[in-house]
C-alpha cells in the first residue's frame, strides 16, 4: 500500500477548524492516531538486525515459530539492535481458518523476497534475517539465544524519527552511505504486542495462540533522490489498529529501489 503525504496546513485550511480540531481528534481517536508520548528514534551507523517471520495462524508448524519470536521481546537489545517483524500470510486463508492478520501485502512481501533471491521458497514458517533466509531455528528451534544469530557491521547509514505527543504528523530524516542511490523508500509499520487468538478450525483448531510483533499495518513512501547528504519526509502518523493488543510498536526503515531488503531500521514502544 502506497501512503499518502499529508500537508498538516492545507488540511487545517480545508476542514476550517485549525489546531483545535487536531487536539479534539486525538482525544476522539479519529482519522490518525497520535503519540501518548513523544517518541524520538535514532538508528546507529551500522545496520540493525532485523528478524523477519512469514508465518499464518492455519500452519500448524508455526506456533512454535511464533513463540520463540516471542521471547525476543525480554532481549535487553530489543527494538535498539535487534528488531522483529511477524508478517502474517494469507495464503494459508483458504484451508479451514481464516488469520485475521493476514494480508496479501505480506504474502506479496515474502514473494518479493524470494524472487529477490533472499529466500529459497515461499513457505511458512519462513526467516529472513538480516535479509537473508534463515534456517538456524528449524535445526535449533527455541534453543536459538539473539546473540548466535546472524549478524552484520555493514554500514548503513543514520535514520531518525520524531513523533512529538500528541501530533499528527511524524518527521523522518535519512543520511545515506550511498549518496547515488536511487529509489530510496520509507516504510512505516505498526506492531501488535500480546495478542490472543483462540483458533476453532482448521490445523491449530481448539488452540490459544499467542502472538508478539504481528505487523498490523505497513506504509510506504518515496524518498527524494537528489543526492542529498541528508534526506527529510514529513509524513502523517500511522492509524493504530486496534486488534486487542496488550502494547504497540513501530518500526520505520528504508529499503532501496525494488528490493525488498531492509537497508536501515529503528523502532520502538508507543
Amino acid at each position: 500500500m502506497l501512503a499518502v503525504e499529508i500537508n498538516l496546513q492545507q488540511l487545517e485550511v480545508r476542514m476550517g477548524f485549525g489546531r483545535s480540531f487536531i487536539t479534539m481528534g486525538c482525544l476522539l481517536g479519529s482519522l490518525w492516531a497520535c503519540a501518548a508520548q513523544a517518541i524520538e528514534l535514532r538508528s546507529g551507523s551500522e545496520a540493525a538486525t532485523t528478524i523477519e517471520l512469514y508465518t499464518s495462524e492455519g500452519c500448524s508448524s508455526c506456533p512454535s515459530a511464533d513463540a520463540w519470536l516471542s521471547e525476543l521481546s525480554d532481549d535487553p537489545n530489543i527494538f535498539t539492535r535487534l528488531i522483529p517483524l511477524a508478517f502474517h500470510v494469507d495464503y494459508w486463508n483458504q484451508l479451514g481458518w481464516k488469520d485475521r492478520f493476514s494480508s496479501p501485502q505480506y504474502s506479496r512481501r515474502q514473494r518479493e523476497m524470494s524472487s529477490a533471491g533472499l529466500l529459497s521458497q515461499v513457505y511458512t514458517p519462513g526467516f529472513v534475517v538480516n535479509n537473508r533466509e534463515w534456517r538456524g531455528w528449524f535445526s535449533r528451534g527455541r534453543s536459538v539465544k539473539p546473540d548466535q544469530l546472524p549478524t552484520t557491521k555493514q554500514p548503513a547509514g543514520v535514520l531518525t524519527v520524531q513523533w512529538p505527543k500528541d501530533s499528527q504528523l511524524m518527521s523522518t530524516s535519512y543520511t545515506p552511505i550511498n549518496l547515488k542511490a536511487k529509489g530510496l523508500r520509507l516504510h512505516v509499520a505498526v506492531l501488535g504486542m500480546g495478542l490472543e487468538t483462540h483458533v476453532r478450525r482448521g490445523e491449530n483448531r481448539g488452540r490459544v495462540l499467542r502472538h508478539d510483533f504481528v505487523v498490523l499495518s505497513h506504509l510506504e513512501y518515496t524518498l527524494r533522490d537528489e543526492g542529498q547528504k541528508i534526506l527529510s519526509k514529513r509524513i502523517a502518523a500511522p492509524n493504530i489498529p486496534d486488534q486487542g493488543q496488550q502494547k504497540s510498536a513501530i518500526v520505520v526503515w528504508v529499503s532501496e529501489g525494488e528490493s525488498p531488503a531492509i537497508v536501515q531500521a529503528v523502532a520502538g514502544y508507543l
